[in-house]
């Protein structure tokens, strides 16, 4: 009887998880095709308790491309809280940060993103454009030469890494950057 009743619990548990991934497949499928409000509906059906950081941060960046930046917010906080290495969710909360005038949050939001995904060129890039807005040059240049080592065919990374050694009153490094910049931006053409 003890078999079965495993046996039996097991299976249910298979068949939950099995519609759990159909249906993150359905929402990923509709959010793709752009059929936002779809996607959102079927995310506003799982359960709370049952939404994965994958689910709130799709949440939140539907929320945000909506202009309802405070859910949003909400929205990646919960994406956090379900899973602390959820970079994206950091990320989307630094770029929000970002355009709320905000660049001490924007930091910690863009440190936790490169911390957790130690790729991620953009999150190197996004912190120096948050230390620069903080006044923190020295750091910034620090981190678009992160992002350029990730991936150092991005025009923008070797601009604002020129302005920042410009500032720094590196006029020589500044205009080896801004010549990287020139020769990608030609190349592009």
């Amino acid at each position: 009887m003890k078999k079965i009743l495993v046996i039996l619990t097991i299976c249910i548990l298979n068949s939950v998880l099995c519609s759990a991934n159909d249906l993150n497949d359905q929402i990923n499928i509709l959010y793709a095709g752009n059929n936002i409000k779809e996607a959102f509906n079927i995310l506003l059906s799982i359960p709370e308790s049952e939404r994965s950081a994958q689910n709130w941060l799709l949440m939140g960046n539907i929320l945000q491309d909506e202009g309802k930046v405070d859910d949003a917010i909400f929205m990646y906080n919960h994406a956090i809280s379900v899973d602390e290495k959820c970079y994206k969710a950091h990320y989307n909360l630094g770029n929000i940060y970002m355009l709320q005038d905000k660049p001490n949050m924007a930091i910690r939001a863009y440190k936790n993103a490169v911390k957790y995904n130690p790729d991620l060129a953009y999150g190197y890039y996004n912190l120096g454009c948050a230390y620069l807005k903080a006044g923190k040059i020295k750091s910034a240049k620090w981190e678009f030469y992160k992002a350029i080592d990730i991936n150092n065919q991005e025009a923008d990374f070797h601009y604002n890494l020129a302005y920042t050694l410009k500032k720094l009153n590196k006029d020589k490094q500044a205009k080896q950057y801004l010549d990287n910049y020139n020769q990608i931006i030609e190349r592009g053409q």
